[in-house]
């Protein structure tokens, strides 16, 4: 991921801007005047929504962000303007439109459920002279992109001879345009690189019950054909993306839990965009946008996810390399931190790990049982020799970290220099502390730090020591 980390893409977003606006409060009463539901507001809160919320996912990610289109000058015009700037995204290139509402949806949320929801926008197509404004705007500076987002929420700004003016120009820098498509008719975005429908929306498309492999190629294949595309995809839900590049491929979902998909579509044409800009393939792409969902559909509410989220999500699943299992100081503590936020219970163990064996593994299985995360802390080869003799380690530290991540319990490995995890614990401060049971009665270094220490029984018979005398003994 670190390429990912790294890579500062410059992506051009055009589309419907709105103002997600909630109003949250509690009711406990009906209203004398009519069968309403009273909700004292208590607090008030406002998101970019629409293409906004695509712009929101690409900064999460590290893109460097220019918007594009149309608003209202307004009110809500000069919120949503503020709303840009302050999370650093050039708006140079949005246009007023005398007379258009600036899109604001406002929601009413009382214990959690949404009450009602209201509306201020327009809805008709913009002008064409705002069309000629938005293609000159952004003719001259085109060349600075790696990629262009078209999306679309049938608010009236993505017309059809805006679509096809701004392929044409992309089309001569050579940059992709990448759309979400609305609607039942995808002929404005002929000549796109690729759409991102999902199933429902490429089902009215093309006409097509996608159903079973042989109706998905068959849908793929329309699409592609008849919007001219590069490559064709849509996105199936649970069951992950389907690709027509020279051949049909099906990527799985990697979603463990499933909690709200809104947003979701913005998340993925986000990182779509981000890992097409920075020149990966369709396969990697496909991968990475797939792990960028599930990370965002086991969060509340239209959500952003980071490349280190996406990190730690591919760790989770053990589908990545061992390597991304351990971590630095400093960079657990940035993974403690996106943890706890996130609801989960942390599990704190440390020790040599020499040579791993069945009551290692057994152990560690035991203390992940106790928590969400489990992270191990690895004593370096400097400290094992001076807790075990200059015999010690067998294996080096490098080896023994790499062996112990690569194990379905243990999510990540944290080497420290020192005799003991103290100052390990300290920082991580664990919901639960895990100690071998030879440990009881005896003082447990760290647990002043811990919510909860756990003390587990070793594997009669198991140990480092009596498989390097056993060793020792053959050679004899």
């Amino acid at each position: 991921m670190q390429i990912f980390k790294d890579a500062k893409p410059k992506i051009l977003v055009i589309g419907d801007l709105m103002i997600d606006h909630y109003l949250w409060g509690s009711c406990e009463r009906i209203s004398p005047e009519a069968p309403v539901q009273v909700v004292d507001i208590n607090k008030e809160t406002t998101v970019l929504g629409g293409a906004g919320n695509v712009v929101n996912n690409l900064k999460a990610l590290g893109a460097e962000v220019s918007v594009s289109g149309v608003i209202g000058d307004d009110a809500n015009g000069k919120e949503l303007l503020c709303m840009l700037e302050a999370i650093g995204v050039e708006s140079e290139k949005l246009i007023f439109q005398k007379g258009r509402k600036t899109s604001k949806k406002s929601r009413v949320i009382a214990v959690s459920q949404q009450i009602l929801r209201y509306d201020k926008e327009s809805k008709e197509d913009i002008e064409e002279a705002s069309v000629s404004e938005i293609l000159q705007k952004i003719s001259d500076t085109l060349s600075q992109y790696d990629a262009i987002i078209l999306s679309d929420y049938g608010k009236g700004v993505l017309t059809e001879s805006l679509c096809q003016g701004v392929i044409a120009l992309a089309d001569e820098k050579n940059i992709k345009v990448l759309v979400d498509p609305k609607g039942n008719d995808f002929s404005k975005y002929r000549g796109a690189y690729l759409l991102t429908p999902n199933k429902k929306e490429a089902i009215l498309a093309t006409g097509i019950d996608i159903k079973d492999d042989v109706s998905l190629k068959a849908a793929l294949l329309k699409l592609k054909n008849e919007c001219d595309l590069d490559i064709s995809l849509i996105t199936l839900s649970e069951d992950g993306i389907g690709i027509y590049d020279s051949e049909v491929k099906t990527f799985p979902t990697v979603a463990k839990e499933v909690f709200d998909v809104t947003g979701a579509g913005d998340t993925v044409i986000a990182s779509i965009a981000f890992a097409l800009s920075i020149d990966k393939s369709i396969d990697e792409v496909a991968k990475f946008a797939n792990l960028a969902a599930g990370v965002v559909v086991g969060k509340i509410g239209s959500a952003t996810v980071t490349i280190d989220e996406i990190e730690e999500y591919e760790a989770s699943l053990h589908k990545s390399t061992s390597d991304a299992h351990i971590k630095s100081f400093e960079d657990i503590n940035a993974v403690v931190s996106r943890c706890r936020a996130n609801g989960k219970k942390i599990v704190f163990t440390n020790g040599c790990f020499d040579i791993l064996h069945v009551g290692h593994v057994k152990y560690l299985q035991i203390a992940k049982s106790f928590g969400d995360i489990l992270i191990v802390g690895l004593n370096s080869d400097a400290s094992v020799s001076r807790l075990k003799g200059p015999s010690r380690p067998v294996n080096m530290a490098e080896d023994r970290a790499y062996l112990l991540a690569a194990l379905e319990a243990v999510d990540f490995v944290v080497p420290f220099e020192e005799d003991t995890p103290y100052n390990l614990i300290k920082m991580i401060e664990p919901d639960v502390l895990v100690k071998g049971g030879d440990y009881e009665g005896k003082e447990v270094v760290g647990t002043e730090f811990a919510g909860e220490l756990k003390l587990v029984d070793f594997v009669d018979g198991k140990s480092t020591t009596k498989t390097i005398e056993k060793i020792q003994g053959q050679k004899c």
